[in-house]
């Protein structure tokens, strides 16, 4: 091209924008700490720890108190310390994972919004394991290691020693933490007189998943129950979040800590005292474990997510509780209880199975009904974050309150929380455990979400994926009462205090609406909402008059031939 002042001028200013775009793009990232060398962790593993590479996620956590290791002060709905997590795939030995201001965190989003000042640090890699699924998705996800999806303390994960560092964002730092230990194995309890520990392999998950998938139960036995061995019992199904304890804490050793909440302060040894005594009704009582992938509990339903565990606590595990053990195999003498997730599960087994199941008692549910999941109306609602119709003011969404109503954790925040946790529906947290169950699978084999975690937005074609496969339980009872109705008269029994922490009250008043005018035939069951102020945990009564509750209803519902005497011997 030939010379000109002209060509010269015009090279000048493109020259000269050229060079502001990219002064501004630098300042930019350095007010960001993009590809920051001063303001970062640097995070490695030796081959002495672990020959291979791993796929995971790293965690940097960050706190002022040394009482307890800052993974275990982490993760928290309402009190977590800052932490910060990313993905690493193929992790070497010697090779860095890098935190920086460019990495999201919660509660404070980026390092560089940390005070200055002395902390102490942590690292701990997240060990994720590869699936081959039989849906033909492979994905990597952490494999629960009996701990009920807790990778602070998850087995097999690595984790660095406590430092105690000096942090100044303004100066800058780069911190290097070596990962040091694995942690170890749970181990699992004994079995005793009372209490057994059953651990058993799903063929039907085990396929799915193309990976040993295990289902477990903790068997509490009755008095007595070595010395009538032709007796057999009914038996409570108690749904809850992973534990491996005896169901309601029972021990034969005395013991000041609670097990129940803070409306019911029994202690496992009272409860231990009244379930040997001379009146107490003669029960089996089972708590299920069933981790999955994605949560420390299935939901006991089958999703595509998920895979089969409704099936496989169907046809594996409860047949091969009453195969080893003497329960009565007919429906009158198998009943449920559970709050909270295990409140929700209990009420889909007996709605999903009526004719297997004599009744359930369902305590402050997870969302029963989608218009009121927690504070959002899924079907409707264009944001979770914020309410609609308001004008110009845009009041934000709660997912948990104090009982005397105060709000305390927003929906955005949650989602904030979960994003730090980890990335494709892998947090192991609350919102994407139900988007895990309820939803559909995205392409690329990872649940997709009900909204956008970072704006708010519904996805309304999720939304009613949630419906049209049966998930909001009193759109499921509506749309079929006629069919199984008569099968659940007199088996729905809900308790939720007006003031759960969780607004899951919301949608048990939707469901009671319902409910409460059926007709041909009417439910006959029974809603309590406690006295005012009553938040999550509420529960009529003590557990042992829970257990009470549900052996006369047994007793009253049994068939007339039925030797109900033989299991409430003294």
């Amino acid at each position: 091209m030939k010379f000109t002042f002209r060509n010269y001028f015009i090279s000048f200013r493109i020259l000269s924008i050229l060079l502001l775009i990219g002064l501004i793009t630098g300042c930019y990232q350095n007010a960001r700490g993009q590809g920051s060398q001063h303001t970062r962790f640097e995070i490695s593993f030796s081959q002495n720890l672990h020959k291979k590479a791993i796929t995971g996620r790293v965690f940097v956590f960050i706190t002022k108190s040394n009482k307890r290791e800052p993974r275990m002060q982490a993760g928290s709905w309402s009190n977590s310390v800052p932490f910060y997590g990313v993905d690493v795939n193929q992790l070497r030995p010697g090779q860095q994972a890098v935190i920086t201001d460019t990495t999201l965190g919660f509660p404070v989003t980026h390092l560089d919004k940390i005070p200055a000042g002395d902390y102490y640090v942590q690292a701990l890699l997240n060990v994720y394991t590869k699936f081959h699924r039989s849906d033909g998705h492979i994905i990597w996800a952490h494999m629960d290691q009996w701990e009920g999806q807790h990778f602070q303390f998850s087995p097999g994960n690595l984790i660095s020693e406590v430092e105690k560092v000096h942090l100044d964002p303004q100066k800058g730092f780069d911190i290097k933490l070596q990962l040091q230990k694995v942690i170890p194995p749970i181990k699992m309890p004994d079995n005793t007189k009372w209490v057994k520990h059953i651990k058993i392999q799903s063929k039907m998950l085990t396929k799915f998943w193309g990976h040993p998938i295990y289902l477990g139960a903790t068997v509490l036995l009755p008095k007595g129950y070595s010395s009538h061995p032709k007796t057999h019992y009914p038996v409570v199904f108690v749904q809850g979040h992973f534990s491996l304890r005896a169901p309601y804490g029972f021990t034969t050793q005395k013991t000041k800590r609670p097990y129940t909440s803070r409306y019911h302060r029994e202690s496992g040894y009272k409860f231990y005292q009244e379930w040997i005594s001379a009146n107490f009704p003669r029960m089996i009582v089972v708590t299920f474990q069933h981790p999955t992938p994605y949560f420390d509990d299935s939901y006991a339903v089958n999703s595509a997510n998920n895979g089969p565990y409704g099936d496989a606590i169907m046809h594996e595990l409860i047949p091969y509780l009453e195969n080893n053990y003497r329960m009565i195999r007919k429906p009158y003498a198998r009943v449920l209880t559970g709050g909270s997730t295990g409140g929700w599960e209990s009420l889909a087994l007996q709605v999903y199975h009526p004719k297997f199941f004599g009744g359930t008692w369902t305590m402050y549910p997870d969302p029963v009904d989608f218009r009121s999941y927690d504070m959002v109306n899924i079907y409707k609602d264009d944001n979770a974050f914020y309410a609609p119709g308001y004008g110009w003011m845009k009041p934000t969404r709660y997912i948990m309150r104090l009982s005397d109503g105060q709000p305390f954790v927003s929906e955005k925040q949650f989602s904030e929380l979960e994003s730090v946790l980890g990335t494709h529906g892998r947090s192991c947290q609350q919102l994407e455990a139900w988007e895990s169950v309820f939803g559909p699978v995205g392409k690329n084999g990872y649940p997709k979400p009900l909204w956008n975690k970072r704006s708010g937005k519904i996805d309304h074609n999720i939304a009613m994926y949630f419906r049209k496969h049966n998930y909001d339980l009193r759109y499921y009872l509506q749309q079929n009462w006629q069919k199984i109705g008569p099968d659940l008269v007199g088996k729905i029994h809900l308790f939720v205090g007006d003031m759960d922490n969780y607004y899951l009250n919301l949608a048990v008043y939707r469901l009671e609406d319902f409910l409460k005018n059926t007709s041909d035939p009417n439910y006959e069951g029974s809603f309590s909402f406690g006295r005012p102020k009553m938040g999550h945990g509420w529960q009529p009564t003590s557990n042992e008059g829970m257990l009470k509750m549900m052996a006369r209803h047994i007793k009253d519902h049994a068939p007339a031939d039925a030797d109900t005497s033989s299991w409430n011997y003294k």
